[in-house]
Order: C-alpha cells, then sequence, then structure tokens
C-alpha cells in the first residue's frame, strides 16, 4: 500500500513544486542570492518521478526506495537539491520496513532515519534552513507516536508544523530577516509535502482544522506573512562565485573525509553525498578546474554543472526589481505583461561570466543564458530566455558548440514568436555578429548578414589541461599543462598563460595578418597579470589594436579573437 501511494502522490507533490518554482526562486538568499532553490528542487523531483515511473506496476518499497535514492542522486541540483536528495533517501529508507497499513509509529521512523542521513550529509547545518524544518517535523511525529494519533492526523500535523518552522526560519538565521524573507528551500519542502500528504488522503491541498492548533493554510499564510521581498544588491553570501557540481563514479576506494576536507579547503558549502561507487560532489569554489582533476584522481566526472552564482545574483535582482516596478512584489503574483509593444527583433545570449553578459547586454541582448564549456544550458533553460524577449522575433547567439543543437531545439520549440540561431562558437564571434545587425531587416537577412561576420572571426582560448592528452601536431599534453586552441585546435602547448597566449597570437598573425584583436580576461586571471599580458601582445604586435576586457568566464584565463 505504501508502495503505491507514494507512486501516485510523488509526482503530483512535485508538479506542485516545479509550479511554484519561480516564486521559490525569488525567497532565494542563503548560502547565496543566486535565485535557483525553486529550480534545482524541481529538477530534483523531476528525475525521482522519472525514475518511479520505469518500475514495474508491481515494485515494492525496497524498489521504490531505491528508486527514489538513486534518482534523486542522480538528478540533485545545487546545494538545496542535494540536501533535498538525502532527506528523501532518508524517508525512502525508512518506509521499508514500514507495516500495512502505515501507522504514526512509520511515518516518525522514516523522518528520524531522514534526519540522521541529512545532517549527516551536511558538515556544517545551519538553523534555519530546510534542515531545520526537516527536524522540527520529526519532532512533531514523535509527539504524535506518542499520543497513538493515527496517521492520517500525524501527516496532518506535520503539515502545520512544517510551515510554522518555516515562519520562524527569519528568526534563526539573520540574512533571511535582513532581506525579508522566508528560508526558500525551507518553504519548497513545506510545499511538497504539503500536497503529498493532500494527494495521499484524497483532497486539495488545504487541510482543514483538526484541532486546537490553527491548520495549514493558516500556517502557510503565516510563513507567507513574513515575506516582504527585497532586492540584494550587494552579493555578499557567499566569497565564492562558482557552484559547482557534478556526478562521480569512483573507479578504487578512496578516502570520503579526506575528499571532504579537500572541498572545504576549495570553497564553502560542501557536499559529497552518495555510497560507492556513485555520488554526487557539490562545491561553491572560485577555482571549478580545481575541483574536477582533484576528483580525477579517483575515478570519473561527468554531468558536470557549474554555475555563476554572481550572475545568478543579478538576474534574480533584476527580476524583483521589474515586479516591484510593477507594483507587484509577492511570491505568489503572476509576472505583468509586458507594458510596450513588442519590438521587430531581440536577442539571447549565452555567457559564461559575468563581464561577457555585460558586455553583450550593451550590444543590444535582451536576455543572458549563464553557460559555457561544462555548463550547458538546457533547452527549456533557452526557451523560458526567448519568451522573456518582449519581440516578434528573436535570435540565439549559442556561443559554444556544444549549446547549438539546445539552441536549435529551442527555436523550435517556441510557438509564439519566430526564432533563429546564429551558430556562435564563441562570445567574440557575438560581438562580431552583433556588430553585423541592421535595423528594419528582415530576419532572414539579419541572419546571413551575422553568420557572414562570424565566419571572418578567428578566435583563440587558453585554458588548462586536465588530464594527458596530445596537441594536434602531436605533442604530448599532461595534465596542468597550458594549452593554446586555436579555431577549435590545440596548436600550443606550454606552461604559462602569458607565454602561451603571445604563441598562439602570432601564430595567427603569421597565417594572415588581422587588424583588431579582442581579448577577454577570465575569472582566474586578475588584473596585474591581464594588463602586463595586453601591455607584452601590444608590444610585440604594434599594428594590432587591442579591445582589452573582463569577461570573468571559468575555466578559461583567456579568450580572444582576431578580425
Amino acid at each position: 500500500m505504501i508502495a503505491k501511494t507514494i507512486r501516485t502522490c510523488f509526482p503530483i507533490a512535485a508538479k506542485a513544486v516545479a509550479d511554484k518554482a519561480e516564486d521559490i526562486n525569488k525567497l532565494n538568499v542563503f548560502p547565496v542570492p543566486d535565485g535557483d532553490t525553486g529550480t534545482n528542487m524541481s529538477l530534483t523531483l523531476a528525475s525521482v518521478v522519472k525514475e518511479l515511473t520505469a518500475l514495474p506496476a508491481d515494485a515494492d518499497m525496497e524498489a521504490i526506495a531505491g528508486a527514489i535514492t538513486h534518482g534523486s542522486l542522480m538528478g540533485a541540483r545545487g546545494n538545496s537539491g542535494v540536501i533535498t536528495s538525502q532527506i528523501l533517501r532518508g524517508v525512502a529508507e525508512g518506509l521499508i520496513p514500514a507495516t500495512d497499513p502505515t501507522s504514526s509509529a512509520d511515518v516518525a521512523a522514516a523522518l528520524r532515519r531522514a534526519v540522521k542521513v541529512a545532517f549527516q550529509a551536511v558538515r556544517k547545518p545551519v538553523e534555519g534552513t530546510i534542515l531545520t524544518v526537516l527536524r522540527d517535523i520529526s519532532t512533531k511525529a514523535d509527539e504524535c507516536e506518542k499520543k497513538k494519533m493515527s496517521v492520517e492526523e500525524t501527516l496532518d500535523a506535520i503539515v502545520v508544523e512544517a510551515y510554522q518552522s518555516v515562519a520562524r526560519t527569519p528568526d534563526l538565521l539573520p540574512v533571511l530577516k535582513e532581506n525579508g524573507v522566508v528560508d526558500s528551500g525551507a518553504f519548497g519542502f513545506a510545499i511538497f509535502l504539503e500536497n503529498f500528504v493532500a494527494a495521499a488522503q484524497g483532497r486539495t491541498a488545504q487541510i482543514e482544522d483538526f484541532s486546537t492548533t490553527f491548520d495549514a493554510s493558516s500556517a502557510r499564510e503565516s510563513a507567507l506573512g513574513r515575506v516582504e521581498i527585497e532586492a540584494n544588491d550587494d552579493w555578499e553570501g557567499s566569497e565564492y562565485r562558482y557552484c559547482n557540481e557534478f556526478l562521480f563514479k569512483a573507479e578504487r576506494r578512496f578516502d570520503e573525509e579526506e575528499c571532504l576536507k579537500f572541498l572545504a579547503s576549495m570553497g564553502d558549502c560542501e557536499l559529497l553525498v552518495g555510497s560507492y561507487p556513485d555520488y554526487k560532489i557539490h562545491v561553491h569554489s572560485n577555482t571549478p578546474n580545481l575541483v574536477l582533476e582533484h576528483m580525477l584522481q579517483f575515478g570519473q566526472i561527468y554531468e558536470v554543472f557549474i554555475h555563476n552564482m554572481d550572475m545568478e545574483s543579478h538576474e534574480r535582482t533584476a527580476k524583483i526589481h521589474a515586479d516591484q516596478d510593477a507594483g507587484d512584489a509577492a511570491p505568489s503574483a503572476a509576472p505583468a505583461a509586458p507594458s510596450e509593444p513588442a519590438k521587430p527583433l531581440g536577442f539571447v545570449a549565452v555567457a559564461a561570466g559575468s563581464g561577457e553578459a555585460e558586455i553583450l547586454q550593451s550590444m543590444g541582448v535582451d536576455v543572458t543564458v549563464s553557460g559555457g564549456q561544462t555548463m550547458n544550458p538546457s533547452t527549456a533553460d533557452l526557451l523560458d530566455a526567448v519568451n522573456r524577449v518582449n519581440a516578434e522575433a528573436v535570435i540565439i547567439l549559442p556561443n559554444n558548440g556544444n549549446i547549438r543543437m539546445a539552441a536549435e531545439a529551442a527555436a523550435s520549440a517556441c510557438e509564439d514568436k519566430k526564432v533563429a540561431v546564429v551558430p556562435t562558437k564563441t562570445v567574440p564571434q557575438a560581438f562580431s555578429a552583433l556588430f553585423a545587425v541592421m535595423p528594419d531587416t528582415p530576419l532572414d537577412e539579419v541572419v546571413e548578414a551575422m553568420t557572414d561576420a562570424i565566419s571572418e572571426v578567428r578566435d583563440g582560448e587558453v585554458t588548462t589541461a586536465v588530464r594527458d592528452s596530445q596537441a594536434a601536431d602531436g605533442t604530448p599534453i599532461h595534465a596542468g599543462d597550458v594549452m593554446g586552441i586555436i579555431c577549435d585546435s590545440i596548436d600550443v602547448v606550454g606552461s604559462d598563460v602569458k607565454q602561451v597566449t603571445l604563441d598562439c597570437i602570432a601564430r595567427m598573425q603569421d597565417e594572415e595578418e588581422g587588424d583588431t584583436l579582442t581579448i577577454l580576461a577570465g575569472a582566474d586571471m586578475d588584473d596585474d597579470d591581464f594588463d602586463e599580458l595586453v601591455s607584452a601582445i601590444e608590444e610585440a604586435h604594434p599594428d594590432l589594436e587591442v579591445d582589452p576586457h573582463r569577461g570573468e568566464q571559468p575555466l578559461y584565463p583567456v579568450i580572444f579573437s582576431i578580425e
């Protein structure tokens, strides 16, 4: 019975969180105000739904628990998603020995197991978060068990307690009170719990008053009554810019505690969950490349997502400002319709760094999507960006070869406006393409002109090898070597970013002399080193006009193009 209930109710509760994802995102200020908690939780839950759907009709609770554990681990996105995956794992494991029919004792045991698993996964639990709510509802379930309440009464009681606990989060975590919000992950968890319980008991989400305490609807209103969302223009939640998360398959046993210590030395919010050989790893860091290199010693990494939390924070702030300007900052309100008529043509572009995004926006791009190498946005991400552009036609600039197919899929899926893709592989190509745009020109002619413009761009990238390989001419490459990539070909190998960049530019100028060099400094190159590099380029190539900018892209300290 419990297995059937979970398979029936989990998708309903997951959809409720997905429907409220944007509302949850707006509450997100801790550990950084990057506005992605609702998205990450809904993606994590969606992965579980997919695994549950694939099970045979007669799957027992042990199989259900396995699907929940594996699905949530594989699909976990972000700090909130990883912690949610551990809560789900604990509850699922705790329900394996449950009786049929289920009792309040079974519910209490499952939540105690969830508390143990989730708190073990987080090295430094913080009060006023989803973990606090989990502990509070576990305590409430224990009380219900002692009072010998029915399972229905127990489930109703923990939903009420969940919202009451959410309402208390600003009193426990100062950053929430400063920003006028409740904890976003805690609120998302309460939404999931309320809708799961409602589905299990065959009613709509609202829980009727069943005791002298107020009901879930009142508790929900109490929680939301604490919310007066403020735009956080100062990103102070973390000194680290990148949210790094990936799946890891160990090829040999390794010291998990030592691994966690290493992750802690790289940044904060470190998580390593799962069990040999499959793990999910999460950390906020300024050096995602070093995190990946370290883990490659022990096995294989895949499904890598590197999010620029600085950019996401600015996007969250912009959305809140837009809502406030419209006189509607309530988290449950629908977005206001555009007040201005649609313009003829708009642009969406992918950017890996905040500097890249700022330049693209200054050149007329309406919406930038965070992404790039190792952090490709999905079709849904790009389609959402297209829908946010108030234009009759939209051009997408993917700025990476791996993103082109997702961009084309988004273009095909959009039904409300004409969408085209100009197949840019780099941000400098996008710069040239945007310069080629002529106003009041038909869409197909604009696309043709932009595509012609990028064919004139020769680009280069400098990065560090994470494994042994070889260059285009057969030169061996060792992990840690600096590589110069010219038009997708590894042509220069060295040990110094500055020298490899100079060698790449010299080779490109020897092949075909250009007039202008646009160069972007990555997040790992400081201003002094960048100034020194630009001076060296100007000295070596006095006839080459150098246009330097801070791109702040990860993994690539230098990206440049010559025209």
